[in-house]
């Protein structure tokens, strides 16, 4: 199989792309049965071409010495463009009667071309690439935690200003934003935050790929952190395919409870190694590195006293 995958080019996600473009501008010649699910299959396939492309291309660099993984201009290009065309795909399937492709896919195309374009530049090293995407890991980790607290307190406000309605109470002096405001407000920072956290994790793999040349899947931080972002696409998938959602109290009760996972990833990391950037194999091996420090340091003071008793001059004195 990975014989198979090793032959993916550019080329290969560029070409789907581009027919996923001409299939969008045969809109304007009227409507042609299955180019909606054509288009959804070339998309997909462009993904998982363009997925494959990159995963491999870390592994084949993993072994190149101190050259960093994922950290040149050109493959954060092709990031980039993953990015725009993953966000397509979910626009895609939610309004497919749009012309957003027209807008899109251009993108797309100039990030891979741009990448082509950068590929003579040289890459960052290790040490380099390890500070760009902890960064990057922060940042995105901070603002989905903002995101998911302002999503929780607009939660919040909604259940209560539901039930101010239903005992009309709304009109008093000590108003709240009206429903549909609230609900807009928690879509959007459920949106927000499962992107944001999408990018954290994703940051957190690369750069401990890059800094250990592992990940600790098993770590505390790290499977807590996993399991918030599966929780938020839970929830986005539940707010934007699920047809009873949209009254709003489903989506709201699942923000709800995506704060009890933030919290519970934020105690893993802070109850964990993660939290202080060391991981327990690093941890050994530094009390190993001691102890073989003190060892050679007796056995050459062995060495020196052997050495000193057998001197004529040191026995004579």
């Amino acid at each position: 199989m990975l014989a198979i995958l090793s032959k993916i080019t550019v080329t290969c996600f560029f070409a789907s792309y581009i027919v996923v473009l001409v299939l969008e501008l045969l809109r304007l010649l009227g409507k042609i049965p299955g180019r909606g699910l054509l288009v959804i299959v070339m998309m997909s396939l462009g993904l998982f071409a363009h997925t494959s492309y990159l995963v491999l291309r870390t592994m084949d660099v993993s072994g190149a010495g101190d050259r960093g993984l994922l950290a040149s201009w050109s493959e954060w290009s092709l990031l980039l463009a993953l990015g725009m065309a993953i966000c397509f795909l979910v626009f895609y399937l939610r309004r497919p009667d749009t012309i957003i492709s027209f807008f899109f896919l251009p993108v797309i195309l100039g990030l891979i071309g741009l990448s082509i374009a950068v590929r003579p530049m040289a890459p960052f090293s290790r040490s380099e690439a390890v500070e760009v995407w902890l960064s990057i890991h922060a940042f995105g980790m901070a603002t989905g935690a903002g995101a998911v607290l302002i999503g929780f307190l607009a939660g919040v406000m909604y259940l209560a200003q539901s039930s101010r309605l239903k005992r009309k109470r709304a009109g008093s002096t000590l108003r709240l934003p009206t429903l549909e405001t609230l609900a807009r407000l928690n879509r959007r920072c459920l949106i927000v935050s499962t992107t944001a956290v999408a990018v954290g994790v994703v940051a957190g793999v690369v750069m401990n790929l890059n800094r250990w040349g592992h990940v600790g899947w098993t770590e505390g931080g790290t499977l807590l952190s996993f399991l918030l972002l599966v929780w938020l696409i839970v929830a986005t998938c539940v707010e934007f395919f699920y047809a009873p959602a949209s009254q709003g109290r489903k989506a709201i009760y699942l923000t709800l409870a995506s704060l009890g996972f933030l919290l519970l990833a934020f105690f893993g990391v802070l109850t964990s190694s993660h939290g202080s950037g060391e991981t327990p194999d690093v941890k050994k091996t530094e009390a190993k590195n001691i102890e073989a420090k003190k060892t050679e340091a007796k056995n050459i003071e062995a060495i020196v006293m052997t050495a000193l008793a057998e001197c004529p001059e040191v026995q004579r004195s």
